[in-house]
This record gives C-alpha cells, structure tokens and sequence, in this order.
C-alpha cells in the first residue's frame, strides 16, 4: 500500500503527514480517481499538494502517486488548431469521450497518437547533432511548417535514420548517442516543464515592431516582435475585444490566445469567431496557425495559475522553431486572484489587498518569458506577450496593474468613458504609453521615411494640446478661445475621430496597412497647417470649417479603400483648392 496518503483537504490544496520522497514541484496523482496535483511545499512534518481539478469526493487516506518530474507539457504536432484546457488536456478529445463536461482524473493524452504525419527527415547517420537543432519537418496545417527539435540539453552522433514516410507521434524516427555512450530516441514529440523557461542562443533587441493594423497602436504605441504590453481596463471596456484584434490581424506567424478565468461565452465567441476568418495573408482559416487554452471562470482555481505556464511554454516551443509567436493572456488579474485564493488556503501572509507578496515575482517571471531571439536552430524567433488586466472598478493603482506596469514597456490604457461613447480600441491616447520608441523609430524611418516619425510626434502634440484645452474649455466655453486654439480643437477632432477610432466591422478599416496610417497623418496635418496660415492672417477658423474639410477627413478611413492609396492626393489638392477660395 501506498505510504503517501492524504492528511488534510483545504479545497484544492492537499497535505500529506510526515517525510515523504516527493521533491519540490513534483507533479502528481492525487486520489484514486489520479487528479493532477504539483507539489508545492515540503518540510519534515507537511507536504503540500495543489491540485489541478476539483477536489471534491477526496478523502483522507487517498493515495498520492509521484511522477519523478516536474509538471509538463507535451510539445508536438497537433498543437494548433486545438483546443486545450489549463494543463493541456484536449477538449474536443474529451467531449468526444465524455461528452460535454469534463470528467475528473481524464487521461485524455494531450496530442493525438494515432494520426500518422508526412515526416522528411533531414539528417543521415554520422551527423552530430546539438541542443535544439531540427532533424525533420511534417506539415501540421496547410500554412504551418512543424519542425522536430533535438531537446536543448541534448547533443550527440546521429546511430538510426528512419525512412521518409508516415509516423505517428511516438514513433522513433532517430536515434542519437551522446557523448557518454548512452543511445537516446528521438520521435516527433518531447515534454517541458512548463515553470522553465526554454533556452535561447542569444536575446536580440526589440528592434522590429509587430504590425497590427490598429492606428493607435502601430502610430502612438507601438509594441516589438518580442515585446511586453498590458491592456488595463474595467468591466466593458474592450479588453478581450482589443485581443481578438490584435489576434486576427497582427503579422504574428502563430497566435496562442489563453483565456485564463474568463467567461464561458467569451471562449466560445473566440472558437467561433477563429473558426469563421479567413487570414488574409494565406487564404486559410484562422485556426491553421492558432492555439488556445481555455481555463474558464468555472473551472478548478489551480489550473488557472497553471495555463498562463501552459501558454506561455507552448509559444516558445514555435519561437523555437524560428516563428514569431504572440500570445494573449486574457487576463491575468483572474490569474492573480487563483494565487490570492491558494495562498489565502496555505495561510501565508497576506500583502498588498491580500495578494501573496511573491505576487510581482511571479508577474516578471511570465513577462520576462517574452523576447526576440536567435534560436538554438539558428534562426531567429520571438515571443509576444499581451496581457489584459481587469481592475476591480477600474482603479489602476491597485496591485496587479501597478506591478505588471513595472515589467512591461507597452501601457494600452483602456478608457470607459471612451468605450461607453463607442469610441474602439478605447486606449486612452494621454495614459498610455510605449517604451519602444527608441527601439523602434530607426525600422519606421528605414521602411517609411522619416516623416511617419515626424508625422507621430505632431499628432501626439496635438492631442496633448487638446487635452490642456479641453480644461480650460470645461470651465468657461468654447467661444472664447481665441482662433489658433480653436483650429487645435477641431483638427484634434479629426485626429480622435477620424484616425485613433476604428471599426472592426468595416472591410477597409478593421486592418490598415502603415503606409495607409501614415498618408492619413499627412492629409490631416496637412489641413491643420493650411488653416494654420489662415487664421495666422487673421480670418475666423469658422471660414474653413465652413468648407466642410475637416468633417471629410474624419470619414476618410472609410471612404479611401486600402488598394486605392492614390486618393490621398486627390484629398490633399482638394485641400490646396478650397483653401485657396478664403481671401487673405
């Protein structure tokens, strides 16, 4: 009989008495009915078990099984276009099996191991073989490459080559002897653990931004391939909007989106809306090259802390490949609640509005994941980590918001007032920020030209200006500023309107190229600075917004198709004209 048997129950944690052989983060089965669990304390008198699914119907006495190895994923084809839940159990396999709910103790494996895949191998017996270097390749979509990776602690002299042919996940297609003798197979899959992070040849800098078709991000906040950005925001806000966006548009080659203690219906809505979109760069569904791991809000607490692991170790994976990878986590204020909760269970002492105090430990340990590398393949590939935050009551100073702002460099500021008004993507553009400017403006400058830099800072001033404005107008009027002021006002207008607001339900405008940003900035800016010259001269600004300009401009995202840029010209003389009619 089983020595290591239940103790105390306490919810999803579980001690066991006395010294038992369990190491530090061991994964394990719990109970009969073998529940995943992850040890997660020891010491002479206790060991401390958190488990993954629900606990009820256990008891003590029940047996606890170790493993020998840390919680892992298992890393192969059949990722994507998959459905997973917090530790990489496949849902659409276990509806099949158990229908719509999910069984405790499922020992659903988590890729299929029947499916046979087109394998090419690529190495010949003699070859030496290092850590991460790709000894075959199979299509696992139509539009997505999967490459075999030697694991990355593992080096040695290629023994066995299997023929070109088909092979099912477990299948050994290579065998390699390291340096000690000792022969290791290869098949198409390995496992990670998901707490470690995968190792990298070197970390590049931020030097590429990723293209997401969002005007008020790719202008005024850009964010790197590799890079770090929040979106905090309060109750309907957009937060999970603003994801399913950046999902479907962003010029990521693979998407893992993990909804993390979110509602039901809102997974759903991503599932149906990814199956339904066509990606535009391939012609494909969405799903071809899109993960996701779905950990609702009435799913076991524990396995919310662990899916953000999941994820994030699943998008190293491709990175490793030489893919650039971006990753959704929506969102991670439900994930701090899951540790808030366990740790509230282990009785540690609470921090900050009762949030553990390793809290911002943990929080850098997921961000710090994200980078642009040169793999261990040799080529380059990058992480991209958006994180939604969900503030109770939309107060940014409360703990989540505060400590995620110290790791990430992105700052998308979600605004009710804007969301309320429908003014999408509700990104403040005067709380926000990016710290990739820096990093960023030389690629701009070499693709775009130095004006689209150029251009950006007179946008920002302008919107910065309003807002001083905007004071002074709440106070005591519109009509008595004098006219410069005014013309601020109204081309601040156009700028808010006509280019930070977008509409993800209009063909032209859900996705907008940059060089189509960037003639939109020179039209509006060029209209600001011929009525500049006009009311210099000392002409009401009432006579230009008379013309009927600046209410055009606002609806030209709309009314200039993206395959038609040569309508911006036509815009500018027509600027030129109407101007020219004002008598100075």
């Amino acid at each position: 009989m089983n020595s290591n048997c239940i103790y105390g129950i306490n919810g999803p944690v579980v001690t066991i008495k006395g010294a038992t052989d369990f190491s530090m983060m061991e994964m394990v089965y719990v109970g009969n009915e073998r529940l995943v669990g992850e040890i997660i304390g020891i010491n002479d008198e206790l060991t401390t078990v958190q488990v993954y699914e629900d606990t009820t119907g256990l008891k003590p006495g029940d047996p606890i099984v170790g493993t020998k190895a840390p919680m892992n994923v298992l890393l192969g084809p059949g990722i994507l276009n998959n459905i997973f839940d917090g530790i990489e159990r496949p849902l659409s396999e276990i509806e099949k099996n158990e229908g719509a709910f999910i069984s405790r103790g499922s020992q659903v494996s988590a890729l299929d191991t029947q499916k046979l895949w087109d394998v090419t191998i690529n190495k010949k017996i003699g070859d030496s073989l290092c850590g991460g270097e790709i000894y075959a390749t199979l299509p696992e979509t139509e539009i997505i490459t999967h490459k075999c990776m030697v694991p990355p602690y593992l080096s040695g002299v290629v023994t066995y080559v299997a023929q070109n042919g088909q092979y099912k996940l477990f299948d050994t297609i290579l065998k390699i002897k390291d340096e000690n003798g000792v022969e290791h197979e290869l098949t198409l899959c390995q496992k990670w653990p998901i707490r470690t992070p995968r190792p990298v040849k070197e970390r590049l800098t931020a030097s590429v931004p990723l293209i997401t078709g969002q005007r008020v991000i790719d202008t005024l906040f850009p964010i790197s391939k590799g890079g770090t950005a929040a979106i905090p925001g309060g109750f309907g806000t957009g937060k999970t909007m603003t994801q399913h966006q950046l999902a479907k548009w962003c010029d990521a080659d693979i998407i893992v989106y993990v909804g993390c203690g979110e509602r039901g219906n809102e997974m759903s809505q991503v599932l149906q809306e990814f199956s339904e979109l066509i990606d535009p760069k391939h012609n494909c569904p969405m799903t071809f090259r899109t993960t996701l791991i779905a950990n609702t809000s009435n799913m076991p607490v524990a396995a919310r802390e662990a899916s953000i692991y999941t994820g994030i170790t699943l998008a190293e994976y491709y990175r490793d490949m030489g893919y650039n990878v971006a990753i959704m986590a929506d969102s991670t204020s439900r994930w701090a609640e899951a540790l808030r909760e366990i740790s509230g269970r282990l009785e540690e002492m609470p921090a900050e509005e009762g949030f553990p105090a390793y809290l911002p430990s943990r929080l850098s340990e997921f961000y710090e994941r994200g980078c642009r590398a040169q793999v261990l393949s040799g080529g380059e590939g990058s992480v991209t980590i958006i994180g939604a935050v969900s503030p109770q009551g939309s107060d940014f100073s409360e703990p989540v918001t505060q400590n995620t702002k110290r790791f990430t460099r992105c700052f998308w500021a979600l605004d009710k007032s804007l969301a309320y008004s429908r003014h999408y993507p509700a990104i403040n553009w005067m709380d926000s920020y990016s710290e990739y400017f820096t990093d960023l403006d030389p690629w701009f400058e070499e693709n775009l030209g130095e004006e689209f830099v150029k251009y950006r800072r007179e946008i920002s001033a302008l919107l910065a200006e309003e807002s001083r404005l905007m004071e002074i107008v709440k106070l005591i009027g519109a009509d008595v500023l004098p006219d410069d002021q005014k013309l601020v006002i109204e081309t601040a207008r156009v700028i808010r309107v006509g280019f930070l607001q977008q509409n993800a339900f209009h063909n032209d405008d859900t996705y907008v190229t940059l060089e189509k940003q960037m003639l939109m900035m020179k039209t509006i800016l060029h209209l600001h600075k011929k009525a500049k010259h006009i009311v210099n001269a000392a002409i009401p600004i009432s006579r230009v917004i008379e013309l009927g300009i600046f209410d055009k401009l606002t609806k030209m995202k709309y009314d200039i198709p993206n395959d038609k840029l040569y309508m911006f010209d036509d815009y500018i003389a027509e600027i030129d004209e109407k101007i020219a009619t004002i008598t100075i």
